[in-house]
């Protein structure tokens, strides 16, 4: 069974590109275009990952973290920021958010998924389901 991704990212582009890259290495992924969609799917799919996009439609993306950090049935899925904010104190802001790391766009095409991968919990970690 491929491992689920959630991607939460309003840009087509972007969206486009980390589908593209995540298949490619076998991950199923399925994309919300704003926060409450993604709150409502994560919730939904319960997902191995999130992947985070800071600046959303709606609700930006230190609120969904926030959001999502309330559901205690998501409390051990990793969340990891994919954003171009890279000033002085917003990675800090960022995990203060509830995220559990940070990435950079533009992102590399060479290095994005191994750098994503770090974050995943091992399969065997206890849920079977």
């Amino acid at each position: 069974m491929k491992r689920k991704i959630l991607l939460i990212e309003d840009n087509d582009q972007n969206r486009y590109m980390t589908t593209f890259l995540l298949e490619r290495h076998g991950y199923e992924v399925v994309s919300a275009v704003d926060g409450p969609t993604g709150i409502e799917l994560a919730s939904r799919i319960q997902p191995s990952l999130i992947l985070l996009d800071i600046q959303l439609p709606q609700m930006d993306g230190y609120a969904v973290a926030r959001a999502l950090r309330q559901n205690p049935a998501l409390d051990r899925v990793p969340i990891v920021a994919v954003t171009s904010y890279a000033m002085v104190g917003d990675r800090e802001n960022i995990l203060a958010a509830g995220c559990d790391g940070y990435t950079e766009k533009p992102i590399n095409p060479e290095t994005f998924v191994a750098e994503i991968e770090r974050y995943l919990r091992p399969r065997n970690g206890g849920n079977t389901s």
